[in-house]
């Protein structure tokens, strides 16, 4: 009898622990979560650990590829980049409670928590997110209104937080973030995401099943994390461009330069 109990316990574990988009269950009193809301709901859904423990690279590969369609290459990517937060020495695993460590993967300027400087760095802060999408003014998201709330959650923090921290690096991770909604649930050629999309996600930590979406039929690569992350930063640019010079008048001036 004990043996058959724990077969059949072993199964159901197995089993939700493959994760599933259509089922869903917030975070218990010991769960571990953490600053990224991707993490935390593919935990949710259980393609990670649902406690948040115990993310293996295999782990993580299997959740992005199960739950988002991420190739394998580049969640193991994402893992390497992820496993620094444990500061354990050769860390074969890390816990969604270790990427809070603060300046390390998680930084000042979320779009959606807390600077450290002011407390809970990890929480989903819905004052914090209003002041972000308060750049959202269309159904559909462009580059530019997700740059936007970007910008003014960076000007925000460095106004308010007398530690605030912003480098080269937090700026890859930051965009990286910023372009995250649009690669899962966006339209990569256009660089576009509905919006109701991205406000369920971050406000439920969820999968937005239930609005319609459904993973990517194609699985992303690094090359498309590169490209939407790129016109993001692109976005992010307070100059306007500037349209080239025709050849002719070009020409022209090279020609006045030259007589004097």
């Amino acid at each position: 009898m004990k043996l058959t109990i724990l077969s059949t316990a072993l199964t159901v574990t197995s089993v939700y622990a493959q994760g599933s988009a259509t089922e869903w269950a917030a975070a218990g009193p010991d769960d571990f979560r953490g600053p990224c809301p991707m993490m935390n709901t593919l935990a949710n859904h259980g393609f990670l650990p649902h406690d948040g423990r115990n993310i293996t690279k295999a782990n993580a590969i299997h959740a992005l590829g199960a739950g988002l369609n991420f190739d394998a290459t580049l969640a193991g990517i994402m893992w390497d980049q992820a496993i620094i937060a444990n500061p354990e020495p050769n860390a074969t695993f890390f816990t969604l409670d270790n990427l809070n460590r603060h300046n390390v993967l998680e930084h000042d300027g979320s779009m959606s928590r807390s600077d450290a400087f002011f407390g809970n760095n990890h929480v989903f802060n819905q004052t914090i997110f209003d002041t972000t999408k308060v750049f959202w003014t269309d159904a559909i998201l462009t580059p530019n209104q997700l740059a936007n709330g970007k910008i003014a959650r960076q000007l925000a923090s460095k106004a308010t937080n007398p530690n605030y921290t912003f480098t080269s690096t937090t700026e890859a991770f930051s965009l990286g973030e910023v372009a995250a909604p649009v690669i899962v649930f966006g339209d990569l050629p256009s660089a576009t995401v509905n919006r109701s999309l991205v406000e369920f996600f971050f406000e439920n930590e969820r999968l937005p099943v239930e609005l319609g979406w459904t993973a990517k039929a194609d699985p992303i690569t690094l090359t498309a994390i590169s490209r939407i992350s790129a016109i993001i930063g692109n976005a992010t640019s307070l100059l306007t461009p500037v349209a080239p010079i025709a050849p002719i008048a070009a020409a022209k001036r090279r020609d006045l330069h030259f007589g004097f």
